[in-house]
């Protein structure tokens, strides 16, 4: 009926006249000072003339324009910040200019000498601080020996002053409450582990905040004092460091306490924390400050006494301007008294580590601990030391390691910001003590790697002087490498350094001490030199590291040479023309870590390869490293995890092309399916890289060979045909067998592309009416009208089959969409029907608004279409 009202078929289309009448039509504009985001500025001028007899007329213009926005205001160079300052400016006082200039000059004078102070006193951020070696220590020096804690925690029972009672009362007080520290009740854990001793230090390092809060002060000293005796203990020597660690950590804590404390008591003076003196200071903070370090002072014992004043040496700011400075070198003479080496040090580096953070520019302090430090060395091979060994089975070159940390440290203070000359002065002294190993090591990691790389042909010298027994020469190699790879030496030593110090490494039996200076060393050769160095390099590894099969200890050491070779070889036909390359790689036992190298080299593929490739050495050694990654997919692989691979494995397919070649590239996707057939992302990736393919083929080989280009067209739409039905998504299975239908009729394969089409109305029963998108369940119908629409699209130029009748693909997807159960209360049937009615009306025309060149077009159905729309019209929009 709705036919016969209103005529059988829709008005005839000109498509090229709608589309010349769509478009916008072109006005010529005058910029000069046009801009659209510049706002509109309207002036009036006003004319006032006076009242009074003989003034002058006077104009005065106002303006007005709309509210400023943000980008207008930058096109016109101004900004809320500047309107801001010239409002300060014009509001603040003027002075004359013989005022002003002086003002002027002395607060340049002021700011260059206050700058000049900050650049002395500051440590900057090239200095690593020690919060950053915290960890390393922790983890190296550890023990499965029992630990112990000793306490003397005293009573906490004192007697209250009256409120009457002198100063002096006061005093006697709280140093009988210390005396009482010293004869009070023993507390004493036996047979700790390593981490039941961290655990107990962690509690006493609480209890001190504990105890502050409650204002037991007295308390808090008591933990601090007997947890600092705990330094001198060396019954387990090798988990001294770590000791040290763990105590210096309620140290600091106590000293920021007592900081903050008589800060506080400043709080009125409104004092700058980094500006203030003595001077500014009130008598009471000043009496607080002086009451702690009388406290201190009446400790007993050495080191406890040392290790808490030094903890609160910041606040000699309270009492004198040259507090510290008077302060540093009695504390760095007191330490002169302790008569274990390895106490003494640590006990040093304390003091340097508290010195730098107070005051950096102290520099004499510094040195002098450190010249002690030389002078203690004989004490190592004395006998009281050497027993220390015997009794607790420790050799002498584990024993030296445990100086390091502190070493390092005492070193990196006195080298920080220091000259060059500085350096050779310490290589003499070094020189002068026999090439002490342990200090020479030292010196190798605390100074820059400039100065020591301009010296390492005399390094090189030194360490073939030194004794071999007290401390190995592998590791002075190691740290000299460690230097190498962070600074050029000159390029006529590189390969003599090379030499002389792989002769060395070579020579380590250990195959752990082996890989750990190997390791060092492989940065600098990949750096300096070419893939025949860096490939005798991997063959002394593998040689050294297969027997016994020691490498399944040093998968962190062997990915480490991994990741430096990918950090210098970006070219991979060199990388894997290496013949000892894949056979490294053979060392990677363990899947989990063979996965994550195999990673590592597509991530560093697909960044730095440039040009497709079809380079068979390539392609074989990459489909071998994607192969080793999708075979790690298991049912346990999480979802993330099978992403993550198969976008590097989609990366590497994308790069690879055999130019005209088409047969061999459409073989190495056949391969590829095979190969990946468990990662579904994967195959959607081959799937669209054989379409492009085909239509790559259609354009490269137009009007020549065509029988040849239809027949490879048409493998490839038996691949993705076939291909096509493993996927497990069903959007994705539509979608494909949308594009590769596309394809084939892009190639004037029609039987392929009526297949395709057909396969894809066939599915779309079996679209669920929700679906999982990122571990969420959302309705299908959004993405199900999407897919819809898009096929609609594709089947106005698609020719109707000879054998099924006009437009009988159409009848069978709106047969599917009367049939699909829709959910309730949704419009989705009805959108499907009015999206339906564009294609009808385009079908009716002569000419089509779009069509595949070359293409046939429906049969007959200009003619038939509107008899088919008089007869399925009603039956289409309003089924029964």
């Amino acid at each position: 009926m709705f036919c016969r009202r209103y005529g059988r078929h829709s008005r005839d289309r000109n498509y090229e006249a709608e589309l010349q009448g769509c478009r916008l039509e072109a006005v010529p504009v005058e910029f000069g000072d046009y801009h659209p985001l510049k706002p509109i500025t309207v002036t009036e001028s006003k004319s006032r003339r006076g009242g009074r007899k003989g003034s002058t007329s006077s104009s005065s213009s106002s303006s007005s324009s709309v509210a400023p926005d943000p980008l207008s205001s930058m096109l016109d160079g101004t900004d809320p910040l500047s309107l801001f300052a010239a409002a300060s400016a014009s509001e603040a006082p003027t002075l004359s200019h013989g005022a002003s200039s002086g003002v002027r000059h002395a607060g340049a004078e002021l700011g260059r000498k206050r700058k000049e102070k900050e650049e002395e006193a500051a440590v900057g951020a090239d200095f690593e601080p020690w919060s950053s070696k915290r960890g390393e220590i922790l983890a190296r020096f550890t023990t499965t020996e029992k630990l112990s804690i000793n306490l003397f925690m005293g009573s906490d029972k004192g007697k209250a002053p009256s409120p009457g009672s002198a100063v002096s009362e006061k005093v006697r007080t709280r140093l009988e409450e210390l005396d009482d520290l010293e004869e009070g009740s023993q507390r004493e854990m036996l047979n700790l582990s390593q981490q039941d001793y961290v655990n107990r230090i962690e509690e006493l390092n609480q209890s001190l905040k504990e105890a502050w809060a409650s204002d037991q002060k007295v308390k808090a000293l008591k933990i601090v004092i007997q947890c600092s005796k705990l330094l001198s203990d060396t019954s387990v020597i090798q988990f001294y460091p770590s000791k040290f660690v763990l105590i210096t950590d309620i140290l600091d804590t106590f000293g920021r306490l007592v900081y903050e404390r008589i800060w506080s008591m400043c709080s009125e003076s409104r004092l700058q924390p980094d500006s203030f003196s003595a001077d500014d200071v009130n008598d009471t903070a000043k009496e607080t400050c002086l009451n702690w370090f009388f406290k201190i002072a009446s400790i007993r014992e050495l080191i406890p006494r040392l290790y808490v004043e030094a903890a609160i040496l910041k606040c000699n700011r309270f009492l004198s301007k040259t507090g510290i400075q008077e302060t540093l070198p009695r504390l760095t003479a007191m330490i002169r008294g302790i008569g274990d080496p390895l106490v003494a040090v640590y006990a040093r580096a304390y003091l340097c580590r508290v010195g730098m953070e107070v005051a950096p520019h102290l520099k004499d302090s510094l040195n002098k601990n450190f010249f002690d430090l030389l002078g203690s060395f004989r004490q190592i091979h004395g006998d009281s030391v050497q027993n220390q060994l015997v009794l607790q089975r420790v050799e002498i070159p584990v024993y030296l390691t445990l100086y390091s940390p502190a070493i390092n440290w005492i070193l990196q203070c006195v080298s920080y910001r220091a000259p060059e000359t500085l350096l050779t002065e310490m290589m003499e002294r070094c020189k002068q003590l026999g090439n002490n190993a342990l200090l020479l090591n030292s010196v190798m990691w605390a100074f820059r790697a400039e100065f020591v790389a301009a010296r390492a042909t005399d390094f090189i010298g030194m360490i073939k002087d030194c004794d071999e027994a007290g401390f190995p020469k592998h590791l002075l190699f190691g740290s000299l490498g460690r230097s190498l790879s962070c600074a050029d030496p000159p390029e006529s030593e590189r390969l003599p350094i090379l030499n002389e110090a792989w002769k060395v490494i070579t020579k380590v039996r250990s195959p752990q001490d082996y890989i750990n200076c190997a390791e060092i060393w492989v940065e600098f050769t990949c750096r300096h030199f070419t893939k025949r160095e860096v490939n005798t390099v991997l063959s002394d590894i593998i040689k050294h590291m297969t027997p016994d099969r020691a490498f399944e200890d040093a998968y962190p050491q062997l990915q480490s040479v991994i990741r430096k070779v990918l950090t210098y070889f970006h070219d991979f036909s060199v990388l894997f023309s290496m013949e000892r390359f894949l056979p490294f790689l053979d060392m990677f036992q363990k899947d989990s870590v063979r996965v994550e190298v195999c990673r590592s080299i597509m991530e560093v593929f697909i960044k730095h390869q440039q040009e497709p490739t079809r380079d068979p050495v390539i392609l074989n050694a990459l489909l071998h490293v994607c192969k080793t990654m999708h075979d790690s997919v298991n049912a346990l692989t999480l979802d993330d995890e099978k992403r993550s691979l198969a976008l590097l494995i989609n990366g590497f397919i994308r790069m690879v092309s055999f130019g005209r070649d088409f047969e061999q590239q459409l073989s190495f996707c056949v391969e590829a399916r095979a190969t990946f057939c468990n990662l579904e992302p994967v195959i959607v990736q081959l799937i669209h890289t054989v379409n492009q393919l085909a239509m790559e083929t259609r354009r490269v080989m137009r009007g020549s060979h065509s029988r040849k280009t239809a027949a490879f067209v048409r493998a490839c739409a038996a691949y993705s045909f076939i291909t096509i039905p493993s996927l497990t998504s069903i959007f994705s299975r539509l979608n494909l067998y949308l594009l590769s239908g596309q394809v084939a009729l892009a190639n004037q394969c029609l039987s392929q592309a009526d297949a395709f089409l057909k396969a894809a109305v066939s599915i779309l029963p079996e679209v669920p009416r929700s679906i999982s998108v990122e571990g969420k369940l959302r309705s299908s119908e959004g993405f199900l009208l999407d897919f819809i629409n898009n096929f609609l699209s594709t089947l106005l130029v698609v020719p109707d089959h000879p054998e099924q009748g006009v437009l009988y693909l159409v009848r069978g997807l709106l047969n599917m969409v009367q049939d699909y159960t829709w959910e309730e209360n949704s419009d989705a049937k009805v959108r499907v029907y009015i999206s339906a009615l564009p294609l009808l009306a385009a079908l009716s025309q002569e000419s089509y608004l779009y069509s595949i060149p070359k293409g046939e077009t429906h049969t007959h159905a200009c003619t038939h279409i509107n008899t088919y729309i008089r007869n399925t019209h009603t039956h289409i929009l309003f089924p029964q």
